[in-house]
């Protein structure tokens, strides 16, 4: 990176609900500050779907659910300096996990055949190839790939993202002060 550069911040929502960027734009005007010191790689944010350039910090929102998942975990990882697991879904698997008691094929009879709502007379459970291959179970981002912190929360606060972004992108440790990870 030459002296004009600005770091690149990378963001993704793999199986979430998107809470967590909501936090992330939580941050109010200091998503102002925040864009001047970095530019955005691949994110919602602007809208871009892939990493051009090494990006110095990576966040992941969400789990891995299916193979579309772990395809860009995996990229992410190649692509970030230092990956980051925002939110209980990207640390645990959060709420999607709760699938991971119940086998696949019965989700799948329950979401396509025998749901109380399903109107679905062929029986047809979808399997386009566009339709990416779910996975057997859910899986947090460390299962899958290397991750170098984690933000606990659904979602993080807006003061612990920023607090920790400022950090990454200084150089300085992250340490986290008590009040920004304590959900009481």
């Amino acid at each position: 990176m030459s002296g004009n550069e600005k770091p690149k911040i990378a963001t993704t929502s793999l199986c979430g609900c998107f809470g967590c960027h909501m936090s992330l734009l939580d941050i109010d005007l200091r998503i102002l500050d925040l864009a001047e010191i970095v530019e955005f790689s691949r994110s919602p944010i602007n809208d871009l779907k892939t990493i051009e350039d090494r990006a110095a910090v990576g966040l992941i929102e969400g789990g891995c659910a299916n193979e579309e998942n772990v395809e860009v975990l995996r990229e992410f990882r190649r692509q970030c300096d230092v990956l980051v697991s925002v939110g209980d879904c990207a640390i645990s698997g959060g709420i999607p996990a709760l699938r991971n008691t119940i086998p696949l094929s019965e989700c799948l009879d329950e979401a396509y055949r025998n749901g109380p709502s399903t109107v679905n007379e062929s029986g047809d459970i979808p399997n386009d190839p566009e339709i990416p291959l779910l996975l057997n179970k859910v899986y947090p981002a460390h299962e899958v790939v290397k991750i170098d912190y984690h933000l606990p929360g659904c979602p993080p606060p807006a003061d612990t993202l920023w607090t920790a972004l400022v950090a990454l992108l200084s150089g300085k440790p992250l340490d986290l002060p008590y009040k920004l990870l304590k959900y009481d």
